[in-house]
């Protein structure tokens, strides 16, 4: 019994230093096969991690280019930013002194030195200049984060706290000041509605334009207008700096010659912010007339817009109301954004690129043009004019019809009128049996829905001008097969007989308007509308020149489909006869010397000729204030001018919201414009120098 509990106690005194040197052993191996692992077979992979980490590539941001107006004038450019910042680990290492710095610099800038817990919540929302944490919170997230980077205790410090700020860096250890570009828009709400505004790179783009080299959340993009539509010419190219830093994040050295920043090209714009300045005072002075007449807000809102005929230049293009872009230009404001938001006047909207309307009596222009081209009536031919027909409205070739009226403006109506007084006066009877046909006065069905819609898209309705904005809507020209998809309805006679007029479902953006005109006072080019007069590099070097582009030529470009006895196409194109468009341009003279808008241009020192609308409309806002009465809509006010006459330098559209007579409310405004235009032009030629 003995011997064998002696026997045991030898074998564990055995085993134990076998079981600890196995063991020894398998660790020994562990580390072994690890080492290898790391040394050997995963070596590439630790080294790039490595290289990785020391290694860190900077962007340096560019400069975005300057819009000019086409004088010269400044209309966006580029001014300094200062915000105060504070790199954490080149603080003092005392305590009190950094509590020092920051109880200075609080008095200064008006952070609080301690403001707020900080929990993880606050750390993964924290933004710089964007939080109402106090400097000593901001710091310490930054330390955790990013010791040797500067953070932005305060941005948009005015230029006197940013010096005497600098001043003192060398007493405020750590403290510092970033200059930084922003946007700077001199003309400001006069240009808003062209120029636009700048934003921070949205989240659902952030991939594309880090690929380009920007950085979101300093970096910021074209939110509207030009600004947004040609954000690719303006914004440049991000520089690249490829840095050494150590564990802390501290720059070591440069590992790559930097690559310098290439700053955007510089835009000259067709733009002349003087006549500019006449339009919006134009446009505003008569709202603010007729509705002190009224004593209402009857109006509130409109368009001008001004072109070259020849070139497609825009002279000038305002959108009332406007917003004040330089309020946008270092961060978007919440509150001011929300107002803009919410203002029913929508000043955020572009009206002369993006509001589709109802034309009225300026869409006649497109009736005009097809009826005497298509021989549905004669320059000469009189046609009567009771101030009221009344039509059978038919839904289809089988339908018995219902009796509908349509009434001139003129109650009493204007009598027997040829082509050229049918335009001069507005004759909406006359215009009437040249689209829908009456009896046997102008038979057949006169020109009919789907070849005045010919007429209509030759002139440029139907379809986006193209212009340098973003937004613009097409406009409607509807048919029966629009209506039918879109309605589930067939088209009525009564459809045709109100889309000849510039009513019913037709819908047209001012600009689209005015290309019509300037079309017509162009001999039948369409030349492209353009804002861009010129693009130039950072060294003022003329980059591009755009040229006139003239699109089309309705009296060379068979555009215009032909249609069989049945009204169905032939498949074949026709052009405008040059005569057609002479009598047309000579009843739009008349226009100003006889017709609606004769009182507008008395006196004028320069011939112009130009057409009056009164669009009747029914929109969410009239419905609101219970304006809609059958028979009795309210309606804008539009007038479209050009001169000189007989060599078109200028078109004027004019757009009054609810401005009900175009001769008398949007009229004036042309003519304010026009004149503005010639007095202008008389200064630059020196004309009016002593």
């Amino acid at each position: 019994m003995k011997f064998e509990k002696l026997r045991d106690r030898i074998s564990i005194r055995i085993s134990r230093p076998i079981v600890i040197l196995g063991g020894m052993l398998l660790i020994i191996g562990f580390i072994i096969v690890k080492l290898f692992s790391v040394m050997v077979i995963q070596n590439q992979d630790y080294l790039t991690a490595a290289d990785v980490n020391r290694t860190k590539t900077i962007s340096v941001q560019t400069q975005r280019g300057i819009i000019y107006d086409r004088n010269g004038t400044i209309l966006a450019t580029n001014t300094a930013s200062y915000n105060v910042t504070i790199i954490p680990a080149y603080l003092p290492s005392d305590q009190g002194a950094i509590q020092e710095i920051y109880r200075q610099l609080s008095s200064l800038i008006g952070v609080p030195v301690n403001n707020g817990q900080i929990n993880d919540a606050t750390v993964r929302s924290f933004t710089a200049c964007q939080t109402d944490l106090g400097i000593t919170e901001i710091v310490y997230i930054a330390d955790s984060l990013a010791p040797y980077s500067p953070v932005r205790i305060k941005c948009n410090v005015d230029e006197k706290t940013a010096m005497i700020i600098q001043a003192k860096v060398h007493d405020w250890l750590g403290t510092g000041v970033e200059i930084q570009p922003v946007r700077d828009y001199p003309t400001g709400e006069l240009t808003a509605a062209v120029i636009g505004f700048l934003g921070p790179i949205p989240a659902s783009q952030e991939k594309y334009y880090a690929d380009l080299g920007f950085e979101p959340g300093r970096d910021k993009v074209g939110y509207a207008g030009v600004e947004n539509y040609l954000d690719e010419t303006l914004r440049g190219t991000n520089g690249t700096r490829v840095v050494e830093v150590d564990a802390a994040g501290l720059v070591l050295r440069d590992l790559e010659p930097p690559v310098d920043p290439i700053p955007g090209n510089n835009l000259v714009l067709t733009i002349d912010t003087r006549l500019q300045a006449a339009a919006e005072a134009a446009l505003i002075g008569e709202i603010n007339t007729l509705n002190t007449q009224l004593g209402t807000i009857k109006s509130s809102s409109g368009v001008v817009i001004a072109i070259n005929p020849k070139t497609g230049q825009i002279l000038a293009m305002v959108s009332y109301p406007s917003y004040e872009n330089n309020r946008m230009a270092r961060v978007i404001p919440a509150y001011y954004y929300n107002q803009l938001e919410q203002d029913p006047g929508t000043p955020l909207f572009n009206r002369a690129v993006s509001a589709e309307l109802p034309p009225g009596s300026v869409y006649k222009m497109a009736t005009a043009i097809g009826a005497l081209n298509e021989g549905v009536v004669t320059p000469e031919k009189q046609i009567f004019d009771p101030g009221k027909i009344t039509i059978l409205q038919k839904f289809s070739p089988n339908d018995p019809g219902t009796p509908r009226d349509f009434v001139c403006y003129n109650r009493n109506g204007h009598g027997n009128l040829d082509f050229f007084h049918g335009v001069a006066y507005s004759c909406d009877v006359y215009f009437y049996k040249l689209g829908g046909g009456y009896e046997n006065e102008v038979p057949n069905g006169g020109l009919g829905i789907l070849r005045e819609d010919e007429y209509s898209k030759a002139l440029g309705y139907g379809q986006a001008t193209g212009i340098e904005l973003p937004g613009e809507a097409s406009g409607l020209v509807p048919d029966p097969t629009w209506k039918r998809i879109n309605l589930g309805e067939n088209w009525s006679t009564g459809d045709t007989y109100i889309a000849t007029i510039g009513q019913g479902y037709v819908l047209a953006t001012p600009l689209q308007i005015l290309m019509s005109f300037a079309t017509i006072a162009n001999d039948g080019k369409y030349v492209k509308p353009t804002l861009v007069k010129e693009i130039l590099d950072s060294e003022g070097n003329v980059v591009e020149e755009p040229q006139p582009q003239v699109l089309w030529d309705i009296t060379k470009d068979p555009m215009i489909s032909v249609f069989d006895e049945n009204n169905q196409p032939t498949g074949e194109k026709k052009t405008v006869q040059p005569w057609v468009l002479s009598d047309l341009q000579q009843g739009l003279r008349m226009v100003v010397t006889i017709g609606t808008a004769q009182a507008e241009f008395q006196g004028a020192t320069y011939q112009s000729a130009g057409k009056t609308g009164t669009a009747e409309y029914c929109d969410d806002l009239a419905k609101a204030k219970n304006l809609c009465v059958p028979e009795n809509w309210p309606s804008h006010a539009w007038y479209v001018g050009y001169a000189p006459y007989d060599n078109p330098e200028i078109a004027v559209i004019a757009f009054v919201y609810n401005g009900s007579e175009g001769a008398t409310v949007a009229g004036p405004v042309v003519r304010n414009v026009l004149d503005a235009y010639f007095e202008l032009k008389a200064i630059d030629s020196g004309q009016n120098q002593p």
